[in-house]
């Protein structure tokens, strides 16, 4: 898909690349007052990119790559700890699963085969380590698939009815499908997010 352009208030060329499965919607700003630097920053779920305006075609698409790819190694959820994720838990439990809350989510290190798992008797959430490096779209997707097992434990059309309203479940099914396998990991066959 190609970019929408337009031009902003400053006089700026701005063009939005939509997401793809390794990185969110993009923001590119051209602007004429740059000469050789640019710079990336998120602007909540949206990465803003700034790039000199002489840069065309592939010089500006490598560039602009180059500076997404240095941002998103910067991710938040990289370095995150246990307390964010379990706060960006809660966000999202009050967004998709009517604020139903875990006891606890953390990062954990010793899960093989599962992305994820969830406790529903203890309501606890483990998230495997490895997904620090995923986009948070993915992350955020395996979280809403661990909270609908807080209302359904097994993997019934109920609980696809809850974890399916994150509105990308599908798409991060399929990321993780071929992350497993970049990975050279073995997937559980009923669950590739894990249950």
């Amino acid at each position: 898909m190609s970019p929408t352009r337009r031009k902003s208030s400053s006089g700026e060329g701005v063009s939005v690349i939509a997401p793809r499965f390794d990185r969110p919607e993009v923001e590119v700003r051209a602007s004429a007052r740059r000469t050789k630097t640019g710079n990336a920053h998120w602007s909540g779920t949206r990465i803003v990119v700034q790039i000199p305006a002489r840069l065309r075609g592939r010089e500006r698409d490598v560039f602009v790559d180059d500076l997404v790819v240095r941002l998103l190694s910067q991710r938040p959820q990289v370095t995150g700890t246990d307390a964010t994720l379990e706060e960006r838990a809660r966000a999202l439990a009050d967004v998709y699963t009517e604020s139903i809350y875990p006891a606890s989510v953390r990062w954990v290190s010793n899960q093989q085969q599962r992305w994820a798992s969830c406790s529903p008797s203890t309501r606890e959430i483990r998230v495997s380590a490895r997904l620090r490096a995923c986009p948070e779209w993915v992350i955020d997707a395996v979280l809403v698939h661990e909270l609908a097992h807080l209302h359904e434990a097994d993997h019934s059309k109920a609980f696809y009815d809850i974890a399916d309203r994150h509105p990308r479940q599908a798409e991060a099914t399929l990321y993780l499908e071929g992350y497993a396998l970049g990975l050279g990991l073995v997937q559980e066959d009923d669950d590739v997010i894990g249950h």
